[in-house]
């Protein structure tokens, strides 16, 4: 369990926060490309590590990531015009360029001093690769080069992406994706023969009590779930990347292509969820992303663009899934008797269902989740292993001491694996195939000490 000030720490990303503060260090996930394709579009509202920010692409191509409000009267600048390379606020005219600079202010008399210089708003570095424009929040000394993860690096048309809001604290879902035992129950299909979770593998094996092995890595974690299957060992072998990235294995043997999920806190009580998926031998053709949505595994099929009100009234865009608490998730009880466990459809609307209305703080639900109410087991070591490895980042970055990782963009650069073995030590299945594991051209990862 985690109790007290320790569950506060690990859980709350407001700025000063120290979890916060780590986050920030990190190139993250804003949104999808998509969401601001056209230039001089609509801006796109969004809230990251509780900052309401609002993201547009500007006459000339360039996206900008800015404060969500004018610096003249605290307007918010969703209403305002994208014209002629910048954002203007429809309060008073003022108009700020993707670098948040103040470019015009028209209400001031000719004469007056010129404030322009000193009425900037805040804007921080963007990056667009695979499909996502990532933000770099925190200080600008220390913006470490962007990071090596494969699937931001490949060439057009061999990666997709897809987001959604998720209404618990980033941690809950993170925690769920390094969890690799609630597979063979929350996501399990009576008929193992049209099973969905053939995407993953781990339906190939009845053994719903893996062997857990883990090794902490300079990057995060390596995760191996080891599961009985006709007289050989099925491993499935997860990566977490820091500080929120995951890549989970597909099927055994699909070397060729991969993906997983970011968990980008909006605030500490709801999370953006970033899916993604890649191919590195050729593009993803349409009938391959068409059975990504059939299958409900790497894409939520049932989202919708809109508007969620925040607790706190802040307005934010994003992809809201269809099914949800309102409905009680589409919960089909025939379905749970006859078809699967829980009977609800798609492994992301299962997470969902559990992951939003667990206990939280007080009692309620969604938020920060009230962790002294637990009783883990040996399955959960992953779990127990990444909270004690980011809250030692987050101390030592308070005492000054800056994450590695970031320094080194080839540490990201890993891959997610899954095998039909006759090695049962985890040891000997890493120095069998760890070599698999590092992604096109990257170096090997190394244990940490």
């Amino acid at each position: 369990m985690l109790r007290g000030e320790a569950n506060e720490e690990l859980s709350r990303v407001g700025k000063g926060t120290p979890m916060g503060e780590l986050f920030r260090r990190f190139w993250l996930p804003a949104l999808l490309t998509s969401e601001v394709e056209a230039p001089d579009g609509p801006p796109v509202r969004l809230r990251i590590l509780g900052e309401d920010l609002v993201a547009f692409r500007d006459s000339s191509g360039r996206v900008g990531l800015v404060s969500a409000y004018c610096s003249h009267r605290l307007a918010p600048l969703f209403f305002g015009r994208n014209e002629d390379g910048g954002i203007r606020c429809v309060y008073h005219g003022w108009k700020f360029d993707a670098e948040g600079r103040c470019l015009e202010t028209p209400n001031v008399p000719a004469g007056a001093p010129d404030i322009r210089d000193r009425v900037g708003i805040t804007a921080y570095p963007v990056r667009e690769a695979g499909g996502v424009v990532w933000a770099y929040l925190g200080p600008k000394e220390h913006e470490p080069r962007f990071p090596g993860l494969e699937y931001a690096h490949v060439p057009p048309g061999h990666a997709f992406a897809a987001r959604w809001l998720q209404r618990t604290n980033w941690s809950q879902g993170l925690e769920g994706e390094i969890d690799s035992s609630h597979i063979s129950w929350l996501h399990r299909d009576f008929d193992r023969d049209t099973t969905k979770q053939k995407v993953t593998g781990a339906q190939l094996s009845a053994d719903a009590a893996p062997h857990i092995e883990l090794r902490q890595t300079d990057y995060g974690l390596v995760y191996g779930a080891r599961r009985d299957h006709e007289g050989q060992y099925l491993w499935r072998v997860t990566q977490l990347i820091l500080p929120m990235f995951s890549l989970i294995p597909r099927g055994p043997g699909a070397f060729a292509a991969g993906g997983g999920r970011a968990w980008v806190p909006v605030d500490d009580n709801c999370t953006t969820v970033f899916t993604f998926g890649y191919r590195v031998d050729h593009p993803i053709d349409e009938d391959e992303l068409a059975s990504y949505y059939r299958s409900g595994a790497l894409f939520p099929p049932r989202t919708q663009p809109g508007r969620y009100q925040l607790p706190d009234g802040y307005v934010i865009d994003t992809w809201l899934p269809v099914a949800n608490k309102e409905n009680d998730y589409l919960i089909d009880r025939e379905m749970q008797r006859t078809a699967n466990f829980t009977g609800i459809w798609g492994v992301h609307d299962q997470d969902r269902a559990l992951a939003e209305n667990s206990r939280g703080i007080g009692g309620t639900s969604p938020g920060v989740a009230d962790r002294s109410f637990e009783h883990l087991v040996s399955s959960d070591r992953a779990v127990v292993t990444v909270r004690r490895i980011l809250l030692n980042l987050a101390d030592a970055l308070r005492k000054g001491v800056e994450p590695a990782i970031v320094a080194d963009p080839e540490l990201f650069a890993v891959r997610a694996i899954s095998k039909l073995s006759p090695l049962a030590a985890f040891d000997a299945f890493m120095a069998e195939y760890g070599h698999e594991m590092r992604a096109s051209g990257a170096r090997a990862p190394v244990p940490a000490e």
